[in-house]
């Protein structure tokens, strides 16, 4: 059987469920911390896990160019070269290549490009990205697609979500089929609501294990992502799991979860972790400020991780403004940690058919503490 999700409760629009995966189960809403290059950065493998998640994401841009794929898989594929046993997800490298500007051309069968790294040259077409996260050793595939820029004129929105359906089904076709692996499409359009629903008819029509909405926190805000939502889900099949890329923020998490999304990757709990940002229960802190300099108390007196359990939030002050790498490395944790406890209070939530008021505790919860 190929890579599927069942449901186990619904309120309102939120969804709890379970992903079935060639490496595990994964319960749903999930959040899927980035280890873009093969590692979380600032986090062992071990560390990862013990914050209880279950699923990571890889990057196919990056590992295509050092160590490559086919390295990767000479050595027993992604799995075993991070050592990471449970399920992956890999994007298509599309969002990376889109992102090089001057350093890439873009045609109708794929995309030139060259290196960050080095300027050497190389193809990407969604034959060449699905055959990647298939040496990779993927659970879930992401289809190659363009990640259309913001703000985009409708036309141009349209032009880049047509070629990106045309391309979903060539990637839909280079898929290998196997026992507890899938493929993903991916919806674009932008903010135009009719070009959401004329995307999401092309990707059904094809026919995928998952859909994600891809496009969005890319500068649109919160309030036009969320009113994206509330038009794309409810056209998505309602057996299929529903990932957001790249999304986000706390409040962000809980208000897609509210419109149907069940899956989310995001750099921000590793990325604020190495900047001295931590998300707590009680709103946003910044370790640098001087008010945490004598302050012994816990990072976060609600949460059970060893940076709190164990650390006082003048120790890392002194860390950070010592730049310890044991600082980014013990916050890193507490928010990948602070990320999952999240999404398994929101799937509690759900199968206790209690989501609004949990999400509005959440919200209250998070009154500005420390953010400047």
């Amino acid at each position: 059987m190929t890579l599927h999700w069942t449901a186990a409760a619904q309120d309102g629009a939120a969804r709890a469920g379970t992903l079935h995966t060639a490496h595990g189960e994964v319960e749903t809403p999930v959040f899927m911390p980035v280890g873009t290059a093969g590692t979380v950065k600032a986090m062992t493998a071990d560390a990862v896990r013990s914050t209880g998640a279950r699923m990571v994401l890889g990057n196919t841009y990056h590992l295509m160019l050092r160590p490559t794929a086919e390295r990767i898989a000479r050595l027993g594929g992604l799995h075993k070269f991070m050592d990471w046993h449970g399920p992956i997800l890999t994007d298509s490298g599309g969002y990376q290549v889109m992102s090089l500007n001057e350093l890439r051309k873009l045609d109708e069968d794929g995309v030139t490009f060259r290196s960050h790294v080095d300027g050497s040259k190389h193809r990407l077409t969604p034959e060449r990205s699905i055959e990647i996260q298939h040496l990779l050793g993927a659970d879930v595939t992401m289809c190659f697609d363009e990640c259309t820029p913001f703000p985009a004129t409708e036309e141009v929105a349209a032009a880049s979500m047509r070629l990106s359906m045309r391309w979903a089904a060539r990637s839909r076709a280079a898929f290998q089929p196997r026992e507890g692996h899938g493929l993903f499409g991916i919806v674009q359009g932008s903010v135009y609501p009719s070009l959401r629903a004329e995307s999401v008819a092309a990707l059904t029509a094809i026919g995928f294990e998952g859909y994600a909405v891809g496009g969005l926190a890319v500068g649109e805000g919160q309030e036009a992502m969320f009113a994206c939502l509330d038009v794309t889900t409810p056209l998505l099949p309602q057996d299929r799991p529903r990932y957001l890329m790249g999304v986000g923020t706390p409040a962000d998490i809980v208000g897609a979860v509210a419109r149907g999304i069940d899956m989310f990757d995001c750099v921000i709990p590793t990325r604020s972790g190495r900047t001295a940002r931590a998300y707590t229960s009680r709103g946003q802190l910044n370790l640098r400020n001087a008010r945490h300099a004598d302050d012994g108390s816990a990072l976060d007196p609600n949460c059970g991780c060893p940076t709190c359990t164990r650390h006082s939030r003048a120790y890392l002050n002194h860390l950070f403004k010592a730049e310890e790498m044991l600082g980014p490395m013990l916050l890193t944790w507490h928010n990948i940690h602070y990320y999952q406890t999240l999404t398994r209070r929101l799937r509690g939530a759900i199968l206790d058919g209690r989501f609004a008021q949990v999400a509005a505790e959440m919200a209250a919860e998070w009154a500005p503490e420390d953010t400047p």
